[in-house]
C-alpha cells in the first residue's frame, strides 16, 4: 500500500504551522491566510529545521578549541559599536526597521566606506534599478570601483554573480523582495523568505563572506516573516526613530559576536547618516527653565546621555484620569503616582499625568524615576526646575531611593554638560566639581524644591 502523503498547511503572515487548514491563524489572528505546502516546501523546511538544530555527538568544552573571531571595521565608529567591534567575516546580519527609517541609506553608505578600503562589496536591490541607486550614491559620497551593484529579485542571479567576483561583503535589500525560482510561492511569502535566508546563510559561512539584509517590519514592530528568519541569523539589529527627525538610533537585539546593551546613534543629514558627533546636545534643551522639565542621566551600554524628561500634569475632566507615557513605561509610571499619592498626598487621581522622554529615546533601565517624579511635581506646583540640576535614581515601592550602576560615570558627563547640582542616592567614590546631595527617601526628595 502506498505511504500517505502529510499534509502541512502554513500561514503566510507569521509562519505558524498546521496539519490541517484553518481559517484564522491562532497566532497572528490573520484570515485566509493558510496555503498548503507541496513536498518539496516540506523538504526545505526539514532542511533548515536540521541547520537551526544541529545535533552531533557530545565534547568535553575542555577538548574544544577557542574560535578566534576576527573583523575589519566599517569605517563608521556607531555601526562597528553596535555590531560589537567591527564587521565579523561569513556573519550573516539583518536589520530591521519601519519604511523611511534609513536603513538602505545607512547601508549604501557603509558600503561606499568599505569599498573605499580596498575590499569589494556586492549591494543586491530588489527595489530600485541600478540608476536610482546610483543617484542615492552621489549624494552620500559613496562611488568606489570596488562597490558593484546588482539590481535582481531572483537568488539563483544572485548566487552567480557572489561566483563571478571575490566579495568580501554582499548586501541584499530588501529580503522580501527576492525570490528562488524553486519555489512556486511569490516573493515576501514565509517560504521564500525561509528558502532564500538558508541558501545565504550557507553561502556566507561557506565563503566567508559578510552578508547584510533588510527585512521589512510588520504592524507590530516585529520583522515581517518567520521566527525561524532570527534564529537562522548570527546578528539582529533594529532602527528606532521616527523618519521626521532627523536623529535614529540603532539598537541589536542579538548578537553572537558582541553585546546587545550598544547602540548606535546617527544623525539624517545631506549626506545620508553619519555618526552623531555633538550627541549630548541632541536629547536636553539648555534654555531657561521651565515647569515640568526635569534632567536625568541614563546608560546606554557603555555610553552617559543627559535626557530631559517632561511631564505634563492637568486636572482631568473624564471620571478616569488619562496616563500616557512617551518613550518610559506607562506601567512604571502607574507605580510612581500611586506612591507620589500615598507618600506626600498628591491628589493626583483627578489629574491627567503624561510623560515624555525628550529626543524620542526610549529609556530601558530605573534610573529615570527620580527625575520622573521630580517633572512631575514640578509640573504639578508649577514651579520651574534648574537645568543645571539632574535626578538620578531608582525609587522602591516603599518610596526608598536605591543607587544606580556606574553612578561615577555617569557623574562626569554630567559635569562635561555643565550640570552643577546632582540629586541621587548616595556620594560617589571620586571627587568631582558638583554639588551632590545625597537623598535617602521621596519624601526628603521634596524639602529640596
Amino acid at each position: 500500500m502506498a505511504k500517505k502523503k502529510k499534509t502541512l498547511f502554513e500561514c503566510q503572515h507569521c509562519g505558524e504551522q498546521s496539519t490541517k487548514w484553518l481559517g484564522k491563524c491562532p497566532n497572528c489572528g490573520g484570515w485566509d491566510s493558510f496555503i498548503e505546502l507541496n513536498q518539496e516546501q516540506q523538504e526545505i523546511i526539514k532542511q533548515t529545521a536540521k541547520v537551526v538544530n544541529t545535533t552531533s555527538k557530545a565534547t568535553p568544552i575542555t577538548q574544544i578549541q577557542q574560535d578566534d573571531v576576527s573583523r575589519f571595521s566599517s569605517n563608521n565608529d556607531e555601526f562597528d559599536l553596535v555590531l560589537g567591534g567591527g564587521i565579523v567575516p561569513g556573519s550573516l546580519t539583518l536589520i530591521g526597521g519601519s519604511p523611511g527609517v534609513g536603513k538602505s541609506t545607512l547601508l549604501l553608505k557603509v558600503a561606499g566606506s568599505i569599498a573605499s578600503s580596498g575590499k569589494k562589496v556586492l549591494y543586491v536591490s530588489g527595489e530600485e534599478s541600478a540608476g536610482q541607486i546610483k543617484l542615492r550614491a552621489n549624494r552620500l559620497e559613496a562611488n568606489n570601483d570596488n562597490l558593484y551593484l546588482l539590481s535582481e529579485i531572483k537568488l539563483e542571479e544572485v548566487m552567480d554573480e557572489l561566483l563571478r567576483q571575490d566579495y568580501e561583503v554582499c548586501i541584499i535589500d530588501s529580503i522580501q523582495t527576492i525570490y528562488s525560482s524553486n519555489l512556486t510561492s511569490a516573493p515576501g511569502s514565509v517560504s521564500q523568505v525561509r528558502e532564500i535566508t538558508f541558501e545565504l546563510m550557507r553561502k556566507a559561512k561557506d565563503s566567508e563572506i559578510a552578508m547584510f539584509i533588510i527585512g521589512h517590519i510588520t504592524k507590530d514592530g516585529s520583522i515581517a516573516g518567520p521566527r525561524v528568519l532570527e534564529h537562522m541569523v548570527d546578528t539582529v539589529l533594529y532602527f528606532e526613530g521616527e523618519a521626521s527627525k532627523e536623529i535614529r538610533m540603532l539598537r541589536g537585539f542579538k548578537n553572537r559576536f558582541g553585546s546587545t546593551s550598544e547602540i548606535g546613534i546617527f544623525e539624517m543629514t545631506n549626506e545620508g547618516l553619519v555618526s552623531a558627533k555633538d550627541i549630548a546636545s541632541k536629547f536636553f534643551d539648555k534654555s531657561k527653565p521651565q515647569s515640568g522639565s526635569a534632567l536625568t542621566v541614563s546608560m546606554e551600554g557603555s555610553r552617559a546621555l543627559i535626557l530631559e524628561v517632561q511631564a505634563l500634569v492637568t486636572e482631568s475632566t473624564y471620571p478616569n484620569p488619562k496616563r500616557s507615557a512617551t518613550g518610559f513605561d506607562v506601567n512604571r509610571l502607574n507605580m510612581l503616582l500611586a506612591l507620589l499619592e500615598k507618600k506626600i498626598d498628591l491628589p493626583l487621581n483627578h489629574y491627567d499625568v503624561f510623560v515624555n522622554i525628550s529626543g524620542g529615546i526610549r529609556i530601558k533601565e530605573s534610573s529615570a524615576d527620580l527625575a520622573v517624579i521630580a517633572s512631575i511635581i514640578s509640573s504639578f506646583r508649577d514651579r520651574p526646575l534648574s537645568k543645571e540640576s539632574a535626578f538620578i535614581g531608582e525609587v522602591s515601592l516603599t518610596g526608598e531611593i536605591k543607587d544606580v550602576y556606574s553612578l561615577d560615570m555617569r557623574l562626569k558627563e554630567a559635569q562635561a554638560q555643565g550640570i552643577k547640582k546632582v540629586i541621587c542616592a548616595q556620594k560617589p567614590n571620586i571627587k568631582l566639581d558638583l554639588k551632590i546631595y545625597p537623598v535617602e527617601e521621596v519624601p526628603k526628595m521634596i524639602e529640596l524644591f
